[in-house]
C-alpha cells in the first residue's frame, strides 16, 4: 500500500499510556525548536544519540531540518503540548546502497518507555516504503539498550552486527504479517489506555446540567446519580448551586478536582469553548451529547480534544454506560438503567441504541458497556471492539455502524476479536440508492451491499438485516453452544408445525438429514405410540415432559446431529403440554452438547429466553426467525473452524515497475483515463497476469499481417477496435469474431474504419480462443473500503445474471477459496458438467496477482477482465480494461486517530 508522503501531513496518534501526540514532518521553521530539543537533552541522552556530548552535533541535526524536503531524506517529529518530544529521520544514498537509508532516533528526557520512538519509526517506515526504500540501517552504542529494544520489538527482522562499542542494525522494511500484528498489538494497548478515563472514570462532571425537568443535561445527571456511580460526581451550571441534590459549580475550572470525564450537554455554539476549558483543566475524556454543530464548531471541538489529550464520544449521541461494579456509570438519557451483564453494545444511532437496550432487557441479557457513538468524530466501533477484547467481561458484541472510518483496520481488529466472542451487526444501507454509476462491468457489479458484506464475511462478523433478527441471533449465541455444522433435526408435537419449521430450516440453508436406524429405534423406545421418526420427528400431541426430555437426550448423543429445533403448539390432549413441555427444553442442558432452540407458535413475543436453574433456551414465535438464528450460528461455527488464512506472495511480481508504469501513464493523463492496450498489457506483465497473445495494428495491412502471425491451428482470429474511453465493445459492435483469411480480416477492419474512423486509434488482433468457461474478474477501488475484488460468471450477460462474489483486498488464501466457490457457477469450475475441473491453481494465482496489483496501486480505480477464459490447462484474460486515477491513499494500518 502506498502511503501519503509525510511531507505536509499532520496526524494524531496514541502513545502506550494513552497520551495523544501529533506526528508531522519537520520543516525549515522547526530548526530553532529542534535545536532547543537537543539543547535541553541531558548529557547522557545526548551521548547515546550522537555518541558524544558535543553541541555541534545538535546544531548539525537542527540544520538538516532546514533543507528542502526530498525523497532522499525525511525528518518526523512528535509533538505534545506544542513542544517536540521525539525526532526520527532517515537519509538515503542510492549511489552507495540502493533502497537503503540510515536512520536516527531521539526522545526527550522524561518521555522514554512511552512508545514515542516506536510510533515515530512506524510512521517513518510508512513514508520510506512510499519512496521505494526497502531497508533501514542504524548505528547505536552497545549500551543503548532502549533504542536496541525499540528496533528489536518493531516486528521486523532486525539484524545486529557488533563493532566494538557500537552496534550496526539492519532492518528490512518488508510489510509482513508479523509487523502488522506488532503494530496492532501496540495500537490496542494504547487505545485501551486512552479509553480508560472515558469508560472507567473516577470523577465525572456533567456540564450543562439543567434545573428544568425534561432537559437532557438534567436527565444525564439524574441517571449518573441514580445509577449509583462509584466515583465523584459534579454538576456544572453557572446559575445553580445544587441540582438534584448534587453540588453545582459555575465552570469546569471551579471544580474541586479534575474530572476524568466531562459529559457536555450545552448548546452547539458553546461546545467547543467548554471542550477547550476542559482540556486546559486536565480532563482526559469528553462525552458530547449536544447536536447541531456546524463545520467550524466541529473542527474546534476535535482540535481541543487532540491538543489536550482527550478522547471524544459524540457529538449528537445518547450517551454511554459501564455496568462494572467498581464503576456503575450510566451517562445516558435513556429511560432506564441498563442491567449489568456481558454484552457490549455500540451504535451510531441513539434510537437504535434504545431499541437494542430494550430488546436485551426483555431477553434478560445484561450489558457490560454501552456507547452511543453519534457523529463519531473520534471513538469508533474499532475502539470499542478493542476495549471489549480486554475488559474481562464482554463475551458478545453488538454493533450498529452506519459508516466506517478505516474499514481495513476494522476488519483486522474484528477478525481477531470475533475468534473470542461473536460480533453481531445490522447491515444498514443495503438499498440501491447506495449503488454508484457504473462505467464498467466491475463497477456495475460492485454495490455498497456487496462491499459491506465482503467486509463482514472476511472479518467473521454476523450480519443481520434487521434489529429483531440481531436480537433473535443474540439470544441463541448468548445461551447455546455453537452447532458443529448445519445438520438440524426438527421435533414437534404437531405435524403442521413441524412442516413449517422444516421449511424454514431448508430455506435458511440448513440441512435436515434422515435419522439412521439406530437413532430411530432409540426414539421409538422413548416416544408415545404413533410417533414418527422421520425428520421432522412428530412426537404426537400425547408427548409428555419425560418423553420430550428423553427424546432430546437421545438426539444430543448422536454425532450426526448438530442442532435440534423443537416446535410446540398448545393442546388439550395431555396435561404435559404448555409450560410443562417447556421444562424439558431447559432440563440439565449441561449434559447436552447440541444446540437447542424452540418454536412456540402461540408465543406473544418474537423471542424470549426460557430459563431454569440449569440453563436457558431461546424460544421463537416464528419458525423462520429460529432457522435464521441457527443458520447464523452454523456460519459462525464454520468461520471459526477455518484457519485464519494468510496472504500469499505470488512470485515474479515487479511492484516498482508497476508503479512506474502507472506514474508514467498519469503524467501523460493527469486527470486519469482508461489505459490503452499496450500500457494495459505492460502493467499486467508486471504482475504476471496471463493474457491471450495479441498485436496492436493501425492499418488494414498491419491487421492482415498480425492475423497471419497469430492465427491458431484453425486459422481464425478476433479483431477489436479501440479508442480512448471505449469500455463495452460488444454493445458498440466494436468486435469481430471468427475471422478466417485475409479477406475477412480486411473487411472487418474496413467496417471499423467506416463506422469508427473519427474515433478509432487502432485495433487489437488476437487468435480466436478455444471453447471454455467464460468468467469475470475485476477490481473497484472504493474510496472508503479500499480495493474490492469481484469474481463470477462472465460473458456478455454477466451484469444480467449477476453471479458474482466479492472480497476486499488483500486476499488471503481463504478469501480466494471463497471467491471461487461462492458463485452459482462454481460447480462448473469443479467439473460438475462432466468436462473435468478447470485450472484451479491458475485461477487462484490470477486472483492473488489481481489482489496484489490492487493493493500496490491506489491509482487503480477499476480493472475489468471479461471474459476470463478458464480451461483445464490454463486461465487466460481475453480482454482487459484498466482505469487509473491520480490519487494516493493513507497506509490503512498506520496508527493514527481520525
Amino acid at each position: 500500500m502506498t502511503a501519503i508522503p509525510a511531507s505536509g501531513e499532520r496526524v494524531h496518534a496514541l502513545l502506550t499510556d494513552g497520551t495523544t501526540v501529533c506526528v508531522r514532518p519537520a520543516g525549515p521553521d522547526d530548526q530553532e525548536a529542534v535545536l532547543r530539543f537537543y539543547t535541553e537533552m541531558s548529557d547522557a541522552n545526548l551521548r547515546l544519540r550522537f555518541f558524544s556530548v558535543s553541541r555541534r552535533s545538535a546544531e548539525q541535526a537542527a540544520a538538516r531540518v532546514a533543507r528542502p524536503a526530498g525523497s532522499g531524506h525525511r525528518t518526523l517529529v512528535a509533538e505534545h503540548g506544542g513542544r517536540i518530544i521525539g525526532i526520527a529521520e532517515y537519509e538515503s544514498d542510492d549511489t552507495k546502497t540502493p533502497g537503503s537509508a540510515e536512520i536516527a532516533l531521539a526522545v526527550s528526557d522524561g518521555r522514554h518507555h512511552r512508545g514515542v520512538g516506536t510510533l515515530l519509526l512506524e510512521h517513518l517506515i510508512s513514508a520510506a516504503r512510499a519512496q521505494g526504500i526497502t531497508t533501514f540501517t542504524a548505528d547505536a552504542l552497545a549500551e543503548n539498550h532502549a533504542v536496541l529494544k525499540v528496533f528489536a520489538d518493531l516486528g521486523l527482522r532486525a539484524e545486529r552486527h557488533f563493532e566494538g562499542p557500537e552496534v550496526r542494525c539492519v532492518i528490512p522494511l518488508h510489510d509482513t504479517e508479523d509487523y502488522r500484528a506488532s503494530v496492532e498489538h501496540r495500537g490496542q494497548a494504547a487505545d485501551v489506555a486512552s479509553l480508560t478515563p472515558l469508560l472507567r472514570p473516577r470523577c465525572v462532571a456533567v456540564v450543562g446540567a439543567g434545573r428544568r425537568p425534561g432537559s437532557v443535561g438534567r436527565a444525564l445527571l439524574h441517571n449518573v446519580a441514580t445509577g449509583r456511580f462509584t466515583g465523584h460526581l459534579y454538576a456544572v451550571n453557572p446559575a445553580a448551586q445544587s441540582i438534584l441534590g448534587i453540588r453545582a459549580y459555575p465552570a469546569v475550572h471551579a471544580l474541586p478536582r479534575v474530572p476524568d470525564l466531562a459529559v457536555i450537554a450545552v448548546p452547539a455554539d458553546g461546545v467547543a469553548h467548554v471542550a477547550q476549558e476542559c482540556g486546559q483543566f486536565g480532563v482526559r475524556a469528553l462525552l458530547v451529547v449536544s447536536a447541531g454543530l456546524d463545520a467550524g464548531q466541529s473542527r474546534a471541538l476535535l482540535a481541543a480534544c487532540r491538543d489536550h489529550d482527550m478522547r471524544l464520544v459524540g457529538p449528537n449521541c445518547l450517551g454511554m454506560a459501564n455496568t462494572e461494579d467498581r464503576i456503575r456509570l450510566d451517562a445516558t438519557f435513556a429511560a432506564a438503567h441498563p442491567a449489568p451483564g456481558s454484552a457490549g453494545v455500540a451504535v451510531q444511532s441513539g434510537g437504535v441504541g434504545i431499541a437494542l437496550l430494550g430488546g436485551l432487557e426483555r431477553l434478560g441479557i445484561g450489558v457490560s458497556s454501552f456507547v452511543s457513538l453519534g457523529d463519531k468524530y473520534d471513538v469508533s466501533g474499532n475502539d470499542m471492539l478493542q476495549w471489549w477484547e480486554s475488559d474481562g467481561r464482554t463475551d458478545l458484541a453488538l454493533l450498529h455502524l452506519e459508516s466506517f472510518g478505516n474499514p481495513r483496520a476494522f476488519s483486522r481488529t474484528a477478525r481477531r476479536v470475533t475468534r473470542r466472542m461473536p460480533i453481531l451487526t445490522v447491515d444498514a444501507g443495503r438499498t440501491e440508492a447506495g449503488r454508484r454509476a457504473a462505467a464498467s462491468h466491475t463497477a456495475a457489479a460492485a454495490t455498497t451491499t456487496m462491499t459491506r458484506r465482503a467486509l463482514f464475511a472476511q472479518a467473521g462478523i454476523t450480519a443481520t438485516r434487521t434489529i429483531p433478527e440481531l436480537l433473535e441471533t443474540a439470544a441463541l449465541l448468548h445461551s447455546q453452544p455453537l452447532p458443529a455444522a448445519s445438520r438440524v433435526v426438527v421435533v414437534t408435537n404437531a405435524g403442521g408445525a413441524g412442516v413449517l419449521a422444516a421449511d424454514a430450516c431448508a430455506e435458511a440453508g440448513l440441512d435436515l438429514p434422515a435419522l439412521p436406524p439406530g437413532v430411530v429405534e432409540d426414539l421409538l423406545a422413548v416416544l408415545p405410540r404413533g410417533a414418527s421418526t422421520a425428520n421432522p420427528v412428530d412426537a404426537t400431541a400425547a408427548v409428555s415432559e419425560e418423553h420430550l426430555r428423553a427424546c432430546l437426550d437421545r438426539l444430543a448423543a448422536h454425532d450426526g446431529i448438530d442442532a435440534v429445533l423443537v416446535a410446540l403448539v398448545p393442546t388439550a390432549v395431555a396435561a404435559a403440554t404448555g409450560d410443562v413441555l417447556v421444562k424439558a427444553l431447559t432440563h440439565a442442558p449441561e449434559r447436552r452438547s447440541r444446540t437447542i432452540a424452540a418454536v412456540l407458535l402461540d408465543q406473544d413475543v418474537p423471542v424470549r429466553l426460557l430459563s431454569s436453574d440449569t440453563g436457558r433456551v431461546p424460544a421463537y414465535a416464528d419458525p423462520q426467525a429460529a432457522a435464521r438464528a441457527l443458520a447464523h450460528a452454523a456460519e459462525r461455527a464454520r468461520w471459526l473452524a477455518r484457519p485464519p488464512g494468510t496472504v500469499p506472495a505470488p512470485e515474479g511480481i515487479d511492484t516498482a515497475r508497476g508503479r512506474a508504469v502507472a506514474d508514467r501513464f498519469l503524467t501523460r493523463h493527469p486527470d486519469g483515463a482508461w489505459l490503452d492496450p499496450r500500457t494495459c498489457a505492460e502493467l499486467l506483465d508486471c504482475y504476471g497476469i496471463p493474457q491471450s497473445p495479441w498485436a496492436w495494428v493501425e492499418t488494414e495491412d498491419e491487421a492482415v499481417w498480425a492475423a497471419d502471425r497469430l492465427k491458431g491451428p484453425d486459422g481464425r482470429v478476433v479483431l477489436k477496435a479501440h479508442w480512448p474511453g471505449l469500455v463495452h465493445k460488444t454493445a458498440r459492435r466494436a468486435i469481430h469474431l471468427d475471422l478466417r483469411g485475409d479477406a475477412q480480416v480486411r473487411a472487418a477492419f474496413r467496417d471499423f474504419d467506416v463506422r469508427f474512423g473519427h474515433l478509432m486509434t487502432g485495433a487489437v488482433v488476437q487468435p480466436l480462443a478455444p471453447r471454455g468457461i467464460e468468467l469475470f474478474a475485476g477490481v473497484v477501488q472504493d474510496e472508503v473500503f479500499g480495493p474490492l475484488i469481484l469474481f463470477g460468471l462472465g460473458g456478455t450477460a454477466t451484469e444480467v445474471l449477476a453471479d458474482h462474489a466479492a472480497r476486499l483486498a488483500p486476499l488471503t488464501d481463504q478469501d480466494v477459496h471463497d471467491l471461487i466457490t461462492a458463485p452459482r457457477c462454481a460447480p462448473l469450475l469443479l467439473g460438475g458438467d462432466g468436462t473435468g475441473p478447470v485450472d484451479l491453481a491458475g485461477l487462484e494465482q490470477f486472483l492473488l496477482r489481481l489482489s496484489q496489483m490492487a493493493g500496490d496501486l491506489p491509482q487503480l480505480a477499476e480493472a475489468d477482465f471479461n471474459p476470463l477464459l478458464a480451461l483445464p490447462e490454463r486461465v487466460t484474460a481475453l480482454d482487459a480494461r484498466i482505469r487509473l486515477l491520480p490519487r494516493r491513499t493513507h497506509d490503512p494500518y498506520l496508527r493514527r486517530l481520525r
